[in-house]
């Protein structure tokens, strides 16, 4: 089932059922794509044609940000909950180390997508990596040729948006993958070189104000969740 959501038509999937779509995927031929839009991605979108038609022709739309949830409860639309990119791409390693899967890291800065590499393959040591790419390129031809060198069934495209989900559709058809996922900065994440809220503010949905503490700066980017939620106040009025 689909649920709008500022245009955007979201997976109404829980954190369970996204990754048996994911794993359903992978065995599905040609390069599907997984995107995971936030709110700010979401906002983006109203400005940004192209992007909103990238995002909408996803193969797995999914709700990364519980103020995707909140706007759906307020359009009178809710959702079975978010379905955060880190946590969905976890899920589906661990699904992944008991079969011949295999998956290649694009993005991040160099060093770091190699460390992010070190890290899952300690976490699960039966996941298959078969090669990493730092997301510090100026050509796209030379990436697409080392990917399809090893073919992977899962490319994990951690570009940051909305250059990401851009990448993933111009290259879809270049590339010799079963399945992209768009996740942002999931790589620093893997690396160890930013922190994950703790799961007590995840629980609550208040890992963006985590990340708002930890990292200042962030307050213009996260000025957008009350834009973007007074935004749906205003089309539940209009009847929208």
């Amino acid at each position: 089932m689909k649920i709008n959501v500022c245009d955007i038509e979201f997976d109404d999937l829980t954190p369970d059922e996204a990754v048996e779509r994911g794993m359903a995927l992978l065995d599905t031929p040609g390069a599907s794509y997984i995107v995971t839009p936030n709110p700010e991605i979401a906002w983006a979108c109203r400005r940004d044609a192209e992007l909103k038609a990238i995002v909408n022709g996803a193969d797995l739309v999914l709700a990364d940000g519980i103020g995707i949830v909140y706007g759906a409860k307020i359009l009178g639309r809710p959702m079975k909950g978010k379905v955060a990119g880190c946590d969905f791409i976890l899920d589906m390693f661990a699904r992944m180390e008991d079969t011949d899967k295999t998956v290649y890291l694009l993005g991040a800065k160099p060093g770091v997508v190699e460390k992010a590499a070190e890290n899952l393959s300690s976490q699960f040591p039966g996941l298959k990596i078969v090669g990493t790419s730092d997301g510090y390129f100026k050509e796209d031809a030379p990436v697409v040729e080392r990917i399809n060198a090893v073919s992977p069934d899962l490319l994990l495209v951690c570009l940051g948006a909305p250059k990401q989900e851009k990448w993933m559709a111009a290259n879809a058809e270049r590339l010799d993958v079963r399945l992209m996922a768009g996740l942002g900065g999931s790589l620093d994440v893997f690396a160890g070189i930013v922190e994950r809220a703790p799961e007590k503010w995840q629980k609550l949905g208040l890992e963006w104000l985590y990340r708002l503490k930890k990292e200042p700066k962030r307050i213009k980017r996260m000025s957008v969740l009350p834009a973007f939620l007074i935004s749906m106040v205003g089309r539940r009025i209009a009847g929208k």
